[in-house]
């Protein structure tokens, strides 16, 4: 399997908190894959590790054969679980500002989606409803042609039509060749998308499967199988 993403007995260590223990995980290039677990269970922290946002207490995580760095960076597009579109810019001010940024942000890409949405690019983004601000991060995130797509909670918090929105954004953005990683509660709203699935509780991998063999071996959807795993 040609890898993407590697994590080599990754930990990490809070003040009081161990938020990831010893995970070994293998993910290959051109898969869609669920990272999914309940409240607290490591999925944001495995997720800025893989950014760089934070550093591991032990072990290490490789993109595409590098550790984190520079070039990793290059690599790697991130949407965060929070909202972080400057209030103050407007939307083109915001195209301008990835394509300064980052060296494979394909503007062309961006204009069209954009526009598909009738997004007037003039107004400032604090005049756009949560949902079109949801939609313009994710844009503005999918227009890289990166390798690895990390995607923290793309669909909470919007409405059924937006989900689907998103959705369908992120499966026709990317190459065949590069890998997303969707971290979210809303099970059954992304199975239909995945191909992979990662279950994580309490820092730990409790299961890395592909959705087909899930459903051959367990006879059940992964969002069934998800609950019956971790139900209380």
């Amino acid at each position: 399997m040609d890898l993407i993403m590697e994590c080599k007995a990754l930990t990490k260590v809070y003040t009081n908190q161990i938020a990831l223990s010893n995970v070994n995980l293998q993910i290959g290039k051109g898969r869609i894959v669920g990272l999914l677990g309940p409240n607290g269970s490591g999925k944001t922290t495995l997720i800025k590790l893989t950014n760089g946002l934070l550093t591991p207490t032990h072990g290490e995580i490789l993109i595409d054969g590098e550790p984190i760095g520079v070039n990793s960076k290059k690599k790697v597009a991130y949407l965060p679980d929070h909202n972080f579109l400057p209030q103050w810019m407007t939307t083109q001010q915001m195209l301008g500002f990835f394509a300064d940024f980052y060296e494979d942000f394909n503007m062309q890409k961006a204009e069209e989606m954009l526009k598909s949405l009738e997004i007037d690019k003039k107004r400032k983004i604090k005049t756009l409803s949560k949902g079109t601000q949801e939609k313009v991060a994710l844009i503005m995130t999918m227009s890289r042609e990166s390798q690895l797509y990390m995607l923290d909670e793309p669909i909470a918090g919007v409405d059924p039509a937006t989900r689907d929105y998103i959705l369908r954004t992120i499966i026709s953005n990317y190459s065949e060749n590069a890998t997303v990683i969707i971290s979210t509660h809303l099970i059954a709203d992304v199975e239909k998308v995945l191909s992979d699935v990662i279950f994580i509780n309490k820092g730990e991998v409790a299961l890395c499967d592909t959705v087909d063999n899930i459903r051959q071996k367990e006879g059940m959807s992964v969002d069934e199988y998800f609950r019956e795993v971790f139900k209380c």
